[in-house]
């Protein structure tokens, strides 16, 4: 294996789903600009459109919805026309 290729810059950072608000914390190298604090202490902040605490096949739900509504305006546009 090859030496030093792996960051050695890793800390604890904050991922949160902003389609349900849940965070979390863990370690990564990933740049961020915001911050955020819990417990008292800062850390950088990154949003994530979707996680596993909302993502269809995890909840169990059927519905997608994405941020912008193209899957409900196509749906209540063309509704479900099968062919007989």
């Amino acid at each position: 294996m090859k030496q030093d290729i792996h960051p050695k810059d890793y800390r604890e950072v904050v991922f949160k789903d902003m389609s349900n608000d849940d965070i979390f914390i863990t370690r990564s190298t990933v740049a961020s600009r915001e911050t955020i604090e819990i417990d008292g202490k800062e850390y950088p902040l990154v949003k994530l459109e979707i996680t596993n605490t909302s993502h269809p096949f995890f909840t169990g739900k059927q519905k997608l919805v994405d941020t912008a509504g193209r899957v409900d305006k196509f749906r209540s546009r063309y509704g479900n026309r099968s062919k007989k």
